[in-house]
């Protein structure tokens, strides 16, 4: 594969989120501990745009891009398990969207673009 971290991700990333990366540069810090920060809380968004600012190694991005999906994931699914505990029912949407953020992180580590496919749900 010849297309860079920054080629595979830098445009699906919203300007919003750049913006908070460099003024947050600008007043103090390293891009690299901000990314790897965001990626802990499972923040993939800040964390590219970090991630996108910062002079590393592209498997080191890509390792904490696919973190913070991972994270993101994890976060969701526990969060699906607290629901349903509280309200006693199951919250399939959150698990789906956990399961897309896995197969973000997959994507990731194999070098690809994120695809993530939209599935409208039918209502009768």
């Amino acid at each position: 594969m010849s297309n860079t971290f920054a080629e595979l991700y830098g445009r699906s990333i919203k300007e919003v989120f750049m913006e908070h990366a460099r003024k947050q540069l600008e007043h103090e810090g390293d891009g690299l501990t901000y990314a790897d920060a965001y990626a802990e809380q499972g923040k993939p968004d800040f964390a590219l745009a970090f991630l996108l600012l910062t002079d590393i190694a592209d498997d080191v991005k890509r390792d904490i891009l696919a973190r913070a999906y991972e994270q993101r994931a994890t976060l969701s699914e526990e969060k699906a398990e607290a629901l349903d505990r509280q309200f006693h029912r199951p919250f399939p949407l959150i698990k789906l969207e956990a399961q897309k953020d896995r197969m973000s992180a997959q994507q990731v580590r194999q070098q690809r673009r994120i695809r993530r496919e939209t599935k409208t749900l039918r209502v009768n």
